[in-house]
């Protein structure tokens, strides 16, 4: 069976966030810090080398098992990627209204929370931690 790699980790969250201190973004990565901890209730731990995420929760697929997070962010080198479970298609209002963005799977793709609505992106991970109230 393959075993993730990406695992929570004792990794201290803002000495890894220190290291984005000299970028533009590096304000935009402590205000998704307090936004997502806020969000979930629960406190930012590290999962692999570059994601912060919040609470944790066991999954089944057909041939993988694991933990992963709730909610997260990610500084990537060309953006940051902000993971949610919610489902961009189910939130299709959400999304009309959040500006510039690109999406994944569960990944939410943004060069800086400037180019988007923050009050609309925190509705979206609030209805995101809603969905996984229920796992």
């Amino acid at each position: 069976m393959y075993e993730l790699k990406t695992k929570q980790n004792d990794t201290d969250v803002l000495a890894f966030l220190k290291g984005f201190e000299n970028e533009e973004r590096y304000p935009d990565l402590l205000k998704l810090l307090d936004m997502l901890s806020e969000i979930s209730g629960y406190p930012a731990k590290m999962w692999g080398k570059s994601i912060v995420g919040f609470g944790s929760y066991t999954y089944q697929g057909k041939s993988t098992s694991g933990e992963w997070f709730f909610i997260g962010f990610s500084p990537r080198k060309a953006n940051i990627s902000i993971y949610a479970i919610s489902g961009f298609e189910k939130e299709k209002d959400l999304m009309s209204q959040l500006g510039k963005y690109k999406t994944g799977k569960s990944c939410l793709y943004v060069n800086r929370l400037d180019d988007i609505d923050v009050e609309i992106l925190e509705e979206f991970m609030k209805r995101s931690m809603e969905v996984m109230k229920d796992w």
